[in-house]
């Protein structure tokens, strides 16, 4: 249990952050959701136009310690030839 005043406080802002982190992970979960739908449905259109939406997202990801920069763009890269292997 922490002790110090400081602690106190830390342990209230990692609560905060962690409810935060959780939304955006979600957010990210589920725009990558829709596009794996869209991919197993073999429409191509409608899984570019899921990639151009969840693309972005995913790199907002990086940007706010969600994901590791390599560890999303391998994730868009292979999502992007499998949307490219529809055609």
């Amino acid at each position: 249990m922490a002790n110090s005043p400081q602690a106190k406080k830390r342990a209230r802002q990692n609560e905060r952050r962690a409810l935060v982190n959780q939304a955006r992970r979600s957010r990210i979960r589920t725009f990558l959701r829709k596009l794996e739908e869209a991919i197993e449905s073999g429409d191509k259109a409608a899984a570019t136009d899921a990639f151009k939406a969840a693309q972005p997202e995913v790199m907002r990801g990086v940007t706010k310690g969600i994901f590791h920069k390599n560890t999303a763009s391998r994730k868009i890269s292979r999502l992007a030839a499998r949307v490219k292997a529809l055609g």
